[in-house]
């Protein structure tokens, strides 16, 4: 049996000349026209939309560390007062992974 080495292509040409002539198409193919400016498009936002921009909104407005609570711990630091439990912060750093383990479900 005999192999043919020549490829030939969807339209009759060889060695890749459709994928080429077709790259070339796409690369100048113009684009699709922009609406006019008279043109309107109406878009309706669901009231939940709403809500989830009022929720940003506050959440943006929140600052990300509680300064008062911070002066706090500072402040019992430079007193000698502050107390760490290694068993609270374990507790703590088990449930935090469990939670996430968990969301992956």
């Amino acid at each position: 049996m005999k192999i043919d080495n020549s490829v030939k292509s969807v339209n009759g040409a060889k060695g890749g000349t459709a994928t080429r002539q077709s790259e070339t198409r796409l690369a100048t193919a113009t684009p699709s026209p922009t609406p006019a400016s008279s043109d309107t498009v109406q878009v309706q936002l669901s009231p939940l939309s709403a809500q989830l921009q009022s929720v940003e909104a506050s959440l943006a407005a929140t600052p990300a560390v509680n300064a008062q609570r911070v002066a706090e711990i500072k402040q019992a630091i430079g007193e000698g007062r502050f107390t760490i439990n290694p068993e609270r912060i374990a507790a703590g750093l088990i449930d935090s992974v469990s939670q996430m383990l968990g969301a992956g479900n």
